[in-house]
């Protein structure tokens, strides 16, 4: 659509959101959330699938919004790569792949105890990412690993599970979608990982999180509202070559409405991208 690309190059890079993050608003309203949506400034939706990717990109296509990125895990990834194709998508996505690979191994009635994040358990799960990567790269699309917190957890030898996923995975066939929020409850930098990994990050999630004070519960905040500094971030996500940024805040949302969360996490990215 000649529109949309127009509207994205007017505005500088595309600036997208995590439809996981205003999901009741979409639930309760999908045209006149996504409307609302352009409307802040937002260029581009990650997508999941609530109902049919075919229902999703028709919704979309009336919004003006474009769909570079889709998690699959509610999907599976043969279904997901349909659903890719559907919505135009370049990216599909896993967001937690060792609870996915656990999943798996529990409907073949395998033991299938919970994620442990050891060192063993990154290289299977390095090996499994893999092999999504080839089915995605035969199908015409990229693969790429989304994580949590717990991919900062040290495995020995200086390296955490984040680190080996990065050394055994093939740099063509799995890429990284880096939720810098998560990271930097993990304990690290999210800037230094775009820094490293030059062309291994083309996908990030913008997310920041209050202080927890040493607790256990990560309550969402706003972007510029919580621990992370953005500006260093971008500049090093830039230079390593970030295709594409998606807002995404987790709850709970008591100080606004999502829709309210989305246009001051616009607000405060829009001049950084």
């Amino acid at each position: 659509m000649p529109g949309r690309i127009l509207a994205a190059s007017a505005q500088g890079k595309p600036l997208g959101i995590q439809l996981y993050m205003v999901l009741k608003a979409y639930q309760d309203d999908p045209a006149g959330t996504l409307k609302t949506l352009k409307s802040i400034g937002y260029t581009e939706i990650e997508a999941i699938i609530t109902s049919t990717a075919k229902t999703l990109r028709d919704q979309l296509n009336a919004a003006g919004l474009g769909c570079p990125s889709l998690h699959f895990d509610s999907l599976g990834i043969d279904p997901g790569i349909e659903a890719a194709h559907t919505l135009g998508s370049q990216y599909v996505v896993s967001s937690m792949l060792p609870s996915i690979m656990q999943k798996e191994q529990a409907a073949k009635g395998q033991n299938a105890p919970e994620p442990t994040y050891s060192l063993d358990e990154a290289r299977r799960t390095a090996e499994y990412a893999n092999r999504l990567g080839e089915k995605a790269k035969k199908a015409g699309l990229q693969y790429a690993y989304h994580n949590h917190h717990l991919e900062f957890t040290d495995v020995g030898n200086g390296q955490t599970f984040y680190d080996v996923l990065l050394k055994e995975t093939d740099p063509h066939l799995v890429k990284f979608e880096l939720d810098c929020g998560w990271v930097h409850v993990g304990g690290k930098n999210p800037a230094d990982y775009f820094k490293a990994n030059p062309g291994r990050i083309p996908l990030m999630h913008a997310k920041d999180f209050l202080s927890t004070a040493g607790g256990k519960d990560y309550p969402g905040a706003e972007l510029g509202r919580g621990t992370i500094d953005y500006k260093p971030v971008m500049a090093a996500a830039d230079r390593a070559g970030l295709k594409h940024c998606f807002v995404e805040q987790e709850g709970p949302f008591a100080r606004m409405s999502q829709l309210d969360a989305a246009r001051v996490d616009y607000a405060y990215l829009r001049p950084l991208r």
